[in-house]
């Protein structure tokens, strides 16, 4: 079986832990609290947080809208489709997303998207320059409510995103402030991910390949199960939803900056015969910074290189999209990272028995 390295302890479960008390005056118990998320982080890599101050309505209602997206047709949905978006937003249909490393060919993912990121305009001065992963938005032309609906739900996640990065800060013993400095305008990407329903698929094709997150961490809601973690013993490990609560795992930046305390999990979704919609929002970096292990967490050796935040998700994000994977064959883009560069951060494949 194809996977990519076991990192962490032989956990068997994922901790569940409740947040509320990042939202207090409390500092002692705001630091309680980031002991739990910091603790999980090293030895997992995931956690389960309850007590984010989300209302569930406002799930139900983002739920309802990507629903109603994509059940549109087709050719309807190919009108935002993502390779005509120089900001890497719109629809991603099934067949479009895969794995393709230099004499490999894509392993297909059984799923549709919708990606958005953080609004900007068209003259924003880092689109214009052509950092790809920031400008515009597409939205579908006659559903007002799902731009605004969905795009409400992506400013509430990210500021649940900037409750969370504190709570790492303490949880590392940096100041609580510390990752606001590279917080001014990350290229953040929610997902909207269909996966629809077929009995007749087989139980050996995945919705989604074993990987780990390129951002620094994930914070994501699923309507039904699907999702596996591995421990370190190579095990698959379900994580299932949990009422109330998001799922949060480490990426690929904050196991770097952290010089491996904290860890990128490999994870994957398995096949289910039923409809199936997750909703993942990829907390990122502003893209200009510099990603490398903390002078504080080096002990004798630098384990990770210095990478560029945005450059590294460009790389990463050519490497997994066939339109852009054309573009950079075609000589019409270039990788920012050579693949020897971005083989060697966090993506290190191995058989596992």
């Amino acid at each position: 079986m194809s996977a990519m390295e076991a990192k962490g302890t032989a956990f068997t479960h994922i901790p569940v832990i409740d947040i509320s008390p990042l939202f207090s005056d409390d500092i002692e118990a705001r630091r309680k609290a980031a002991a739990e998320m910091a603790e999980a982080a090293s030895s997992v890599g995931f956690l389960y947080v309850k007590g984010h101050n989300i209302p569930r309505p406002m799930i139900e209602t983002l739920e309802a809208r990507a629903a109603a997206f994509f059940a549109k047709p087709l050719d309807e949905k190919m009108d935002l489709y993502i390779g005509k978006s120089r900001a890497h937003r719109g629809y991603v249909p099934t067949g479009e997303e895969g794995f393709y490393s230099a004499g490999n060919a894509a392993k297909v993912d059984k799923k549709e998207a919708f990606d958005l990121s953080v609004e900007l305009p068209e003259d924003d001065p880092d689109h214009i320059i052509g950092y790809r992963m920031l400008g515009p938005n597409q939205w579908p032309a006659g559903m007002p409510e799902m731009r605004r609906d969905v795009y409400a739900y992506y400013e509430a996640a990210m500021e649940l995103g900037r409750t969370l990065f504190r709570g790492f800060a303490l949880g590392l013993d940096l100041p609580e402030d510390y990752f606001e400095q590279w917080l001014t305008k990350p290229p953040s990407q929610l997902r909207m991910v269909h996966y629809p329903a077929d009995p007749s698929r087989a139980d050996a094709e995945w919705g989604i390949s074993a990987h780990t997150d390129f951002e620094c961490f994930t914070i994501l809601h699923v309507t039904a199960p699907g999702l596996e973690v591995m421990n370190a013993k190579g095990e698959w490990i379900d994580a299932p939803p949990v009422e109330g609560a998001f799922v949060i795992n480490i990426g690929d930046m904050l196991e770097a900056l952290t010089n491996g305390r904290f860890i990128a999990t490999p994870h994957r979704v398995r096949n289910v015969p039923d409809e199936r919609f997750s909703f993942p929002l990829f907390c990122a970096l502003d893209y200009d910074t510099a990603v490398e292990p903390l002078p504080q967490f080096i002990e004798g050796e630098k384990r990770y290189p210095t990478y560029g935040a945005g450059d590294h998700l460009v790389t990463q994000t050519m490497r997994y999209f066939r339109y852009l994977r054309e573009k950079v064959e075609a000589g019409e883009l270039e990788m920012p990272e050579s693949e020897e560069q971005a083989e060697a951060f966090g993506r290190r494949e191995k058989q596992v028995a």
